[in-house]
């Protein structure tokens, strides 16, 4: 499956900016980590874009029935287990074992605080910020309230980093493709 397969998937079952924002924001994440790790950069940002494929239309369904939906597409049973293990212990029983599962892991709700944080900010932007403000909205726990901290935490733990570390490589990771994103956004919504 290349990436322009992926979004069409992606785009048949999520029609809202919110949720398409998401998406690409983790596709970039993960593309960013597969460089990292000297990984297939198109097949993390692919697993990235379809991570959340069945949320808008069935969240009481999440993990689940992605299952079928990616079937039906012919998507990959590799890449359906990695999508469902990154509900792991919320609403999948799949538990995040390759290191490409446990980066989107432990970034999927780090993405969400990471953006509400950046909308806060004079410059509505990741570009300038700086870890120690992440910080600070983390341990607001009133801010971004849905982004849980434990899930967050434990994804710095299954990957053996720090929460710091964890936090600051996310930041880095947005901020190469945030541009490109509020392009497609604003062209499209």
């Amino acid at each position: 499956m290349n990436r322009e397969e992926a979004f069409k998937i992606l785009k048949k079952y999520n029609k809202e900016e919110f949720h398409i924002r998401h998406a690409l924001t983790v596709e970039g994440v993960m593309r960013y980590f597969a460089r990292q790790e000297g990984e297939d950069e198109e097949y993390w940002g692919n697993i990235g874009l379809l991570h959340d494929i069945d949320f808008e239309l069935y969240p009481e369904e999440h993990c689940k029935k992605c299952v079928e939906l990616l079937k039906e597409n012919g998507v990959d049973e590799k890449i359906i287990h990695s999508i469902c293990s990154h509900g792991y212990g919320i609403c999948s029983d799949i538990k995040p074992e390759e290191k490409m599962e446990k980066i989107l892991f432990a970034t999927d709700e780090l993405t969400g605080l990471v953006w509400a944080a950046a909308k806060m900010r004079p410059s509505k932007s990741v570009q300038d910020m700086e870890l120690s403000s992440l910080k600070k909205k983390f341990k607001d726990k009133k801010f971004a309230a849905g982004c849980s901290r434990d899930i967050i935490i434990k994804g710095a733990e299954n990957l053996g980093w720090s929460l710091d570390e964890l936090l600051e490589k996310t930041i880095l990771a947005m901020r190469v493709d945030e541009s490109n994103i509020n392009k497609y956004v604003e062209e499209n919504f």
